[in-house]
């Protein structure tokens, strides 16, 4: 069985270049089609792997300013020849499920989301541009979101990252999917000791509109309680003009100095609604609990009571209230822990490769490798 996998760019590693790492290590033989890549931005290993670029790749500050040809992703991605594949195996939030296959090959999607500037958040992006902006911005998203729903009836199997995604891809595609978590390089993270947690609560973040990180800011303005804020982006000279003196901004951070923050704080504040909240995974891994916006990604990650604490209003007064009734002490570490382990990168690996066997045998294809030890699916 000869595989594909596309992916949209690699240009900066995170959450969806971890997968792209994990299917390449499942399929080192599958080369890898993109829009974009700049290998300066990404880790050494993604050297060696055969990856192959559109025709962007090769316009003006291709590398960096990808995004501003987005007229042109349907084009690109409809322009990849994969005729030779069975298997494409497409990850994607913006346009990867867009490639065309043999009408025998199989297409399995795995998405982390519908393109959410087109879609759920259409109305937000819009108000965030200016009138000159927003006119130019209207019919391209219209034509996005028509060619978006027809591209996506193109898929045989789409796999959701959460089930909050698995029902954007039944209201905007008319699609079913199953759920299957996204992997989590859990072992990054390690709990401390009780008498080495501090009074501090922490927050890593980019410093996007959608992120929130602004009602953080606000209710830790009004609680007067030490918030740390690692992360760097757009908004960062509005939040540290609006932060009191309890709030204290770190900038981008190491991955040391990530662990050793997550696993020494009293919680995780998660104020975003997330498609899946890897972070609340990597605070759960260090042993510490999460106060997340009940909403989204949280409520596959986070459970109330037990690993974190919800609050229902995305306002800072809603946050404001749940950190005050807070108490760290009644969260068991080892339940945070054991809540980590069903996102670890071999709980992935293992699934998708249950997954791509049991394509193979509806297909009665070769199989994609050996068979993996029986786990359950969630």
């Amino acid at each position: 069985m000869k595989i594909a996998i596309v992916h949209e760019w690699l240009t900066v590693m995170g959450g969806a270049e971890l997968v792209v790492q994990m299917l390449h290590e499942l399929f080192p033989s599958a080369p890898i089609y993109v829009l974009a890549h700049n290998p300066a931005k990404m880790p050494d290993h993604f050297r060696t792997m055969d990856i192959r670029t559109s025709f962007i790749q090769k316009l003006p500050f291709a590398k960096t300013k990808y995004r501003a040809y987005l007229p042109l992703f349907p084009i690109a991605v409809e322009q990849y020849d994969l005729s030779e594949y069975d298997l494409v195996i497409s990850s994607s939030h913006c346009c990867a499920h867009g490639v065309i296959t043999r009408s025998d090959a199989v297409h399995v999607c795995y998405c982390y989301t519908p393109v959410r500037y087109a879609w759920d958040l259409y109305h937000s992006y819009m108000k965030s541009l200016g009138r000159l902006s927003r006119l130019a911005a209207a019919p391209l998203l219209t034509f996005i979101r028509q060619w978006d729903y027809t591209s996506a009836q193109r898929v045989d199997k789409f796999v959701a990252i959460s089930n909050v995604v698995r029902e954007r891809i039944r209201k905007h595609y008319g699609r079913n999917s199953q759920v299957l978590y996204p992997p989590v390089d859990t072992q990054r993270f390690r709990p401390v000791p009780r008498a080495e947690i501090g009074d501090y609560f922490f927050i890593m973040s980019r410093f996007v509109p959608y992120k929130r990180v602004d009602l953080a800011v606000q209710a830790f303005n009004k609680l007067n309680l030490p918030l740390y804020v690692a992360g760097e982006g757009p908004l960062a000279a509005r939040l540290r003009k609006m932060a009191g003196p309890s709030v204290t901004f770190l900038g981008r951070i190491s991955d040391e100095d990530a662990g050793n923050l997550m696993a020494r704080c009293k919680a995780f504040i998660m104020p975003q609604e997330e498609d899946f909240g890897l972070t609340a995974v990597e605070a759960h891994a260090a042993g510490r609990p999460v106060i997340a916006y009940g909403r989204g990604g949280a409520l596959d990650t986070v459970a109330d009571g037990t690993t974190g604490a919800f609050f229902h209003e995305q306002s800072p007064e809603a946050l404001a209230e749940t950190v005050a009734s807070f108490k760290a002490d009644e969260y068991d570490p080892e339940a945070m822990c054991r809540s980590a382990a069903r996102f670890t990168l071999a709980q992935f690996k293992n699934r998708f490769r249950r997954l791509v066997l049991g394509i193979s045998e509806e297909r009665r294809w070769p199989a994609a490798g050996p068979a993996p030890s029986q786990t359950s699916e969630r």
